[in-house]
């Protein structure tokens, strides 16, 4: 079997409906996370744990599919996890406890962990450098399209079904990312069991995680993709209940943070003939320290209000969007063999990154305490891996 070639336009369109299916499930979710406190008399931090759950599932799960997308084949390992998403999905509609929940969710991770893991090896697959840091950027406008409709969306089906309907949402788009892979997706691989063996599946992440310059990218993807995910356990119980927005009001007021990071990705296109990839990345990470920056110093001085919240965000956000194309090529281009090992471990420590704050944030107790402390810690520690990337570059 040999591995058939897609179109620049295909990869990007199938790597950009795989690579949202995680954010935007945690996107249509954030909404009605206030309502599942009520509906199941449970505590925040009962409902915050379904989040870690999603989070949880969606990073362990990760190491398991980049072995499996390499040994099965892209395709095949895709529709697997799919048919994990759905089960999950349709579990959590029907849930009739809390603890229900907790396990959907778990289940719903698991089978979202597929999408970031082939969404990027196809990539790697078919195109490096400069085209390969192409699509990534437009695979980075979607994202930032998709998981933005899904707190408007989440919150608008709350308002109008209850939350059961959000949970069908994401039946919906777990059965629209299995037709388009069966009808679109060609396999990119030459599928080899072997790679399955322990040995094989130690020493290939042995060699991924060995590599300086791997560590170097994933702790800058880690400190910046990791809190977003860190701070969507924390922004609805602030804004909801701190700031005192409804549910709707929160899912229209994260477009800012989505629309930071849509602008970010096209400006990125339109400048990217005339601005390298470096130089991309350097304008993103000091804007994602510099919100750092801000936002420590607003919940610390300032009584919080929607902007004193969100407008700190939304420069992370968009220097999320000139940074990722960058890291995110050089993180995978030395394992052209192995991209879905590579693809796994990188997503599965910037999940755990996330996981990690979410966990950190639960024992500070204050969301808005652990907001201010958390998320501009680990925006932060992506400046300090973004230096050791630049220098080990230089000495390169």
């Amino acid at each position: 079997m040999t591995h058939s070639r897609m179109s620049e336009r295909r990869t990007t369109f199938l790597g950009a409906l795989l690579t949202t299916l995680g954010p935007i499930s945690m996107a249509i979710y954030t909404p009605a996370m206030p309502e599942l406190v009520r509906a199941f008399g449970t505590t925040d931090a009962a409902i915050k744990l379904s989040l870690s759950m999603f989070f949880a599932g969606f990073a362990l799960a990760q190491l398991l599919v980049g072995p499996l997308a390499d040994a099965l084949g892209r395709k095949r390992a895709t529709l697997i996890f799919l048919t994990i998403y759905l089960a999950g999905s349709l579990l959590a509609t029907l849930a009739p406890s809390v603890e229900f929940i907790l396990a959907a969710r778990l289940v719903q991770g698991i089978g979202a962990s597929v999408g970031v893991v082939v969404g990027r090896a196809i990539v790697r697959d078919l195109y490096t450098g400069p085209d390969a840091a192409r699509i990534l950027n437009t695979i980075g406008i979607f994202l930032a399209v998709g998981p933005a409709m899904g707190p408007t969306l989440g919150g608008l089906t709350l308002a109008a079904f209850g939350w059961h309907a959000v949970f069908l949402l994401m039946v919906a788009f777990g059965l629209m990312a299995m037709g388009f892979t069966v009808f679109l997706l060609r396999e990119t691989i030459v599928p080899d069991l072997g790679r399955l063996r322990p040995a094989q599946l130690l020493t290939n992440y042995l060699e991924v995680a060995g590599h300086p310059r791997f560590l170097a990218a994933s702790l800058v993807l880690s400190g910046t993709i990791g809190a977003l995910y860190a701070q969507s356990t924390m922004l609805p119980f602030v804004l909801i209940n701190e700031v005192g927005l409804t549910p709707t009001q929160f899912g229209m007021g994260m477009l800012m943070q989505s629309g930071a990071y849509l602008t970010g990705s096209l400006t990125l296109k339109i400048v990217s003939r005339r601005l390298s990839g470096s130089w991309a990345a350097r304008i993103g990470i000091t804007l994602c320290g510099t919100g750092a920056v801000i936002m420590a110093l607003s919940v610390a001085l300032v009584p919080p209000f929607f902007l004193s919240i969100m407008g700190p965000v939304a420069i992370c956000t968009f220097g999320l969007a000139f940074l990722s194309p960058h890291v995110v090529t050089t993180s995978m281009a030395p394992f052209p063999h192995i991209a879905g090992s590579a693809s796994a471990l990188t997503g599965f420590l910037q999940m755990s990154a996330g996981f990690a704050g979410g966990v950190a944030a639960a024992a500070i107790g204050n969301p808005l305490n652990a907001f201010g402390i958390i998320i501009p810690a680990m925006e932060l520690s992506a400046v300090a891996g973004f230096l050791w990337l630049r220098h080990l570059e230089k000495r390169a």
